[in-house]
């Protein structure tokens, strides 16, 4: 486990959602002493944002624990090769489907790809997200305010839709929401708005399909080491991610990664419609 507790090179991207090899350090994506235990033996999961952050360190711990992966993204095509050669290398199957989680089309294109490549769905995680600072509410237009939600819930809504008919007793859904849906964000108005609406879907979600035997969860990572923060914020704000928490360093992919093997695999099998926090120590009582 990292324990630096000391700033991060000044840096910024200029597009969102932000690449992985221009990251100074890169983000890491596997725990060097972790040892699976085919905790997913013949599983497969479907994962937005995969390519990069957080959505990458899943796919890469899944497929560890014997899941096949279909890795969702955007455009970042050169990352989305990058984590799939990388779970092809651990032995398990990757397939990467490009287009926006935003259109409700491509997320039923994603779910039938991945039948059709894979054979089948056991585990959905939702992860993708945007985010984009302002400093006051009349800085938010509308055409941001309704992308932002789009990206970031409408999507679980679509993606979520699509699966349902081919999930089964035995299936797990895991939404990412943050901490920032508990604590709110100055200037974040909309993504937080949208990370809480996350936390009530994930909660009502879990309470209708329980009597399916599918478990819905969350998790609500706090800062962690991924591309959309130098693509979010200024050099200076970069710098020092994470300080602010009770750890005093910014958190990587693969202690994040954690938390949805846990909800996604068995070993959870009596939780459901709960969040877990990796945040660095913030209490946040959610």
């Amino acid at each position: 486990m990292s324990t630096e507790k000391e700033g991060l090179p000044k840096q910024k991207q200029n597009k969102q959602p932000g690449e992985r090899d221009e990251m100074d350090p890169v983000p890491q994506d596997e725990n060097p002493e972790y040892r699976p235990s085919d905790k997913l033996k013949g599983k497969v999961a479907l994962i937005t944002g995969g390519d990069s952050g957080i959505g990458r360190a899943t796919a890469i711990l899944f497929a560890k624990e014997g899941c096949d992966v279909s890795i969702v993204y955007l455009d970042e095509h050169k990352d989305a090769q990058g984590a799939c050669k990388r779970i092809e290398e651990i032995g398990r199957k990757c397939i990467t489907i490009a287009g926006d989680v935003g259109d409700p089309a491509f997320c039923r294109h994603a779910v039938e790809k991945t039948l059709k490549e894979m054979g089948k769905l056991d585990i959905l995680i939702n992860n993708a997200a945007e985010q984009h600072l302002c400093t006051s509410l009349l800085e938010i237009s509308d055409e941001q305010m309704e992308r932002t939600f789009r990206t970031n819930i409408f999507s679980m809504f679509y993606l979520t839709k699509a699966a349902l008919p081919h999930l089964k007793a035995g299936s797990s859904i895991v939404n990412s929401t943050s901490i920032v849906a508990y604590l709110g964000h100055p200037q974040l108005i909309d993504y937080a708005s949208t990370k809480g609406a996350i936390t009530a879907f994930t909660r009502s979600l879990s309470l209708n399909l329980l009597d399916k035997g599918i478990r819905v969860n969350a998790v609500a990572p706090g800062p962690i080491w991924t591309p959309l923060i130098p693509a979010s914020f200024n050099e200076e704000k970069t710098s020092k991610h994470g300080l602010n928490t009770p750890m005093k360093r910014v958190g990587q992919p693969y202690e994040v990664a954690a938390c949805f093997l846990l909800l996604a695999s068995g070993d959870s099998s009596y939780i459901s419609g709960q969040t877990l926090h990796p945040n660095g120590g913030v209490v946040v009582n959610g």
